[in-house]
């Protein structure tokens, strides 16, 4: 390779974006070598798979080199396997065939077999392994290991073991590949004597075993390997913290979080990432901070992924000033991630015009909305109450990005006419949507007849839901919601009796709250504790104050039993936020902000006792419900009553 060659692959090897490698591609035809083999596979390479948006220019270079070879083909087979595209290189690999009279070799099929399973083709798969053995190919490790990964994909999971028995000399990647696989086809027993089968483990087969225990929810098999691990890298431990998270142990999350730092280990990407993301779901704002600061020591900011998680975490956890202060700090060019991530959070707390204002200031700083900006746009608009803006939205999105309308964004729809009482409207939208509107749609639709008491159209709704998803208890609980408020006792006792029959077990609500870096959940009807006797003296306390001082009176049309009223009042008062609140109010300083995380949608006696409270004791109460979030202060809410 002579001097100006070596130049060329050095200036490649630092190339970071497509504008950089076209500077290369520009110089090395200047230099006369754009014709040489080694050269334009190199480009072709860096071209294909480094760079991320550069897979169009390779295909591009590839049709413009004379003669390409198999080096050549292959790359841009493995490039089109990687995409979102894969069947195309199956079309290249048809092209090679017929342009190329030398041998197949295990790199090609290779290749081909993982773009057969990223689209999750089993007849390409089949096809393509019928090819290997036909060529003498699937004797090789590389080609026979994929195959698993095909098989495993497509849900295959005994093809997968078979092809794994008929290796010769497995080695530890085909045995990681192999337990993998078990893992994907929710084999955990399969995966756990393949495991114990292994005549040698790496660290990978320990991490893949991690992985897919936490992955299936058998968490307390993962806590007892990770024991057992003989050596641990900060894979394992972000695989506990995600895993956990993930599985919604939150306090076990923090604990690994915590011991990864005793034992001297530096936190990663991923394992921050991962318990921001449990912090975000928690609603732990103060173990937040933590994590927060140790990122700004430690030097992580300039990691997007973890700007988006930080983002993320204090939108969650209800603190808009703090979300909005990460998204201006952001060291480097905003990601349509970090745009997206602070419209959500906007939306989720009702700042429905300032959400539509950074969606413009998005699209002039170039960034192109997708799919998901468009449904957090559309969610601002509906809990904002924009009627017109998020009809305008919705076209826009088609007529203007050409995005076609998912499920999602028809959601949203229904949701923003449901939730503005245009009920007929909704019903009308849904009637008319191109693709087949699937259970959520009509749950949407069923939980706006809820909030405005309309009982004929709820019980057409709730035909179709019959039919969508018979055992799904929020739609009983929904239906027997909207007989309770307009006093059919009878239909009440008829959902309930059903639901009774069919074995429908009703989710019970639930919230949290963090006190001194500790969660703590209550939950409705829960075994009393020395925990919830003191949340429940606290109060008795409040609730005596509030009938006093704030001239609160219990919103019992939400209690969904015929019984008296004194008994109503007694089940309203024990709603798990309510129970929480009092909680955090006994424990936390004068003073503090109180944040609950709740399951359910808060009901409306909920909602008015939380307005009380904020007026009588002077508090700042923050509820994340279901759906969005409830700021409480000086007795009134965020939602302004619109939720």
């Amino acid at each position: 390779m002579n001097h100006t060659q070596q130049l060329c692959s050095s200036l490649l090897t630092n190339c970071k974006s497509l504008k950089n490698l076209k500077q290369v591609h520009a110089y090395v035809c200047k230099t006369g070598l754009d014709t040489d083999p080694i050269i334009a596979g190199k480009l072709l390479l860096h071209c294909s798979v480094s760079i991320r948006d550069g897979l169009d220019y390779a295909r591009r270079l590839f049709l413009h080199f004379p003669n390409p070879d198999v080096f050549m083909h292959n790359t841009l087979i493995r490039g089109l396997a990687e995409s979102d595209t894969p069947q195309n290189s199956l079309i290249t690999f048809v092209e090679m065939r017929r342009q190329l009279t030398a041998p197949l070799d295990s790199f090609s099929f290779a290749f081909l077999l993982k773009a057969a399973a990223n689209y999750r083709s089993l007849e390409s798969g089949i096809q393509l392994h019928c090819q290997a053995i036909l060529h003498g190919l699937d004797t090789h490790l590389f080609v026979g290991t994929t195959l698993i990964s095909v098989y495993a994909e497509c849900g295959f999971v005994a093809f997968a073991k078979k092809v794994f028995e008929e290796m010769f000399e497995p080695n530890v990647v085909a045995w990681n590949a192999v337990v993998t696989a078990c893992f994907r086809c929710g084999d955990v027993k399969g995966a756990d004597k393949m495991f114990k089968r292994m005549p040698f483990r790496n660290l990978t087969s320990w991490n893949v075993m991690l992985a897919g225990y936490t992955k299936a929810g058998e968490l307390g098999l993962a806590r007892k390997l990770f024991l057992e691990m003989p050596v641990k890298d900060d894979v394992s431990w972000s695989t506990m913290i995600v895993g956990f998270a993930h599985n919604g142990l939150f306090d076990e999350a923090f604990g690994f979080f915590r011991k990864l730092q005793q034992v001297g280990m530096r936190p990663n990407e991923v394992s921050l990432t991962g318990v921001l993301s449990a912090c975000a779901d928690a609603g732990a704002f103060e173990f937040g901070k933590i994590i927060h600061g140790f990122i700004e020591k430690s030097g992580f900011l300039w990691i997007v992924s973890v700007n988006n998680a930080l983002l993320d975490t204090y939108s969650k956890c209800g603190n808009v000033g703090m979300t909005r202060l990460v998204f201006q700090r952001m060291p480097e060019k905003k990601s349509i991630v970090s745009w997206t991530s602070m419209i959500a959070g906007l939306a989720m707390h009702g700042y429905g015009e300032e959400a539509i204002q950074l969606f413009h200031e998005m699209e002039e700083s170039g960034i192109r909305p997708d799919g998901i900006a468009f449904i957090s746009i559309l969610y601002a608009c509906s809990h904002a109450g924009l009627i017109e803006k998020g009809y305008e939205y919705f076209y826009k999105m088609k007529d203007i990005y050409g995005i076609e309308p998912a499920i999602e964004h028809y959601g949203c729809m229904v949701d923003l006419y449901g939730r503005a009482g245009q009920l007929e409207k909704a019903y009308d939208f849904i009637i008319h949507i191109p693709i087949l509107p699937t259970a959520i749609i009509w749950r949407t639709l069923l939980g706006a007849c809820s909030i405005h008491g309309n009982v004929e159209l709820a019980e057409h709704v709730r035909e179709r839901l019959s039919e969508l998803d018979p055992d799904n208890s929020g739609d009983h609980v929904l239906l027997s919601n909207i007989y309770a408020v307009a006093g059919k006792w009878k239909d009440v006792a008829a959902v309930r009796r059903s639901m009774t029959d069919q074995k429908i077990n009703k989710t019970p609500g639930w919230s949290m709250i963090e006190v001194g870096k500790i969660m703590y959940s209550f939950v409705a009807g829960e075994v009393r504790n020395s925990i919830t006797d003191e949340a429940y003296e606290k109060l008795k306390e409040i609730m005596s104050k509030l009938r006093v001082e704030g001239g609160y009176v219990p919103e019992v049309r939400s209690v969904l039993h015929d019984i008296e009223e004194e008994e109503k009042e007694d089940s309203v008062s024990r709603h798990s936020e309510k129970v929480a609140v009092a909680f955090g109010m006994a424990r936390l300083c004068k003073g503090s902000i109180i944040r609950i995380v709740k399951n359910l949608r808060v009901c409306g006696d909920c909602h008015t006792v939380m307005k009380l409270i904020s007026k009588v004791y002077g508090l700042e109460i923050v509820v994340r419900d279901r759906s969005r979030f409830h700021s409480f202060k000086a007795g009134s809410c965020s939602c302004r009553d619109y939720w």
